[in-house]
């Protein structure tokens, strides 16, 4: 059990660097804070392509990571 979380953590922390590295910077920096920030509320929306691929990827390699590193946590300090 402890061996496969470990590896589980592994495989969910390659998953976290990969789809964060891959996925396109944000540049627009303080100036589209301000001024494009309607176009990013009410402008067109990527349903399509790698870039809500590498969002779901990311929130999901963070959630098991999260959860597994509690989970063995947890069982470290229970021994």
């Amino acid at each position: 059990m402890d061996i496969a979380l470990k590896v589980l953590l592994l495989v969910a922390g390659l998953v976290l660097i990969v789809s964060v590295l891959l996925q396109q910077g944000n540049s627009a920096g303080l100036s589209g804070s301000i001024g494009g920030g309607a176009e990013q509320l009410f402008g067109k929306k990527k349903s399509r392509g790698f870039e809500p691929f590498f969002t779901k990827a990311t929130l999901i390699g963070a959630i098991v990571f999260i959860i597994c590193s509690v989970v063995i946590v947890a069982l470290e300090a229970r021994f």
